[in-house]
């Protein structure tokens, strides 16, 4: 990964995929949801869209269901699988890195902040991490840039000041939308999956 962070004051990283290998549990877990409302949620379907909104998932499915009950469920499912989540080391590692070099650190994630808080703490990882956007933050999720601009404000680094690491063409998207260079994690972490 980038080892060079002078040009920057800020990291922001994806969270799943990214730090976390959480991928697999997050389809288990809508998969399960969905399968409740008579949905079948094929995964090579939805490899193909990793870092897609499930409110965008369910528009590319053309199927409706209530989304007020699938996230909360799809989220305390996900929560009691927490116990078991895992940090990419390699990321961790760069992420110390860059927090010594002085660097401000935030999570913009397109998952529900209960949810991310709760993968955070789970992990050991909340020293890391000065700012937690989440999709209740923005008003448009990846690839819109809305996520990685929020929480470029609240860290207070300009967008062109910020490096964004990312696991999902949607997040890339989003960064360089941003104004903001970004890194391709997926050359350097190995997922479950």
């Amino acid at each position: 990964m980038k080892s060079d962070l002078t040009a920057y004051d800020a990291a922001i990283m994806d969270w799943d995929g990214t730090v976390v290998d959480s991928q697999p549990m997050n389809f288990r877990c809508l998969a399960g949801v969905l399968k409740l409302y008579g949905v079948t949620l094929r995964e090579s379907w939805y490899r193909e869209r990793l870092g897609t909104s499930v409110d965008g998932l369910l528009a590319e499915l053309g199927v409706s269901v209530p989304l007020g009950d699938v996230l909360p469920r799809c989220g305390e499912l996900i929560i009691q699988e927490l116990p078991s989540l895992q940090a990419f080391p390699m990321v961790v590692e760069w992420l110390v890195r860059a927090r010594a070099g002085g660097l401000v650190c935030a999570v913009a994630s397109g998952g529900g902040g209960a949810v991310v808080r709760a993968g955070i703490e789970a992990t050991g990882l909340t020293h890391l991490f000065d700012v937690v956007v989440t999709r209740e933050d923005a008003v448009r999720g990846k690839p819109a840039p809305d996520l990685f601009l929020e929480a470029a404000r609240q860290l207070r680094v300009p967008p062109q000041r910020c490096l964004v690491v990312e696991d999902a063409e949607e997040g890339l998207a989003a960064a360089r939308a941003a104004g903001m260079d970004v890194v391709d994690v997926r050359p350097y972490v190995t997922s479950s999956w």
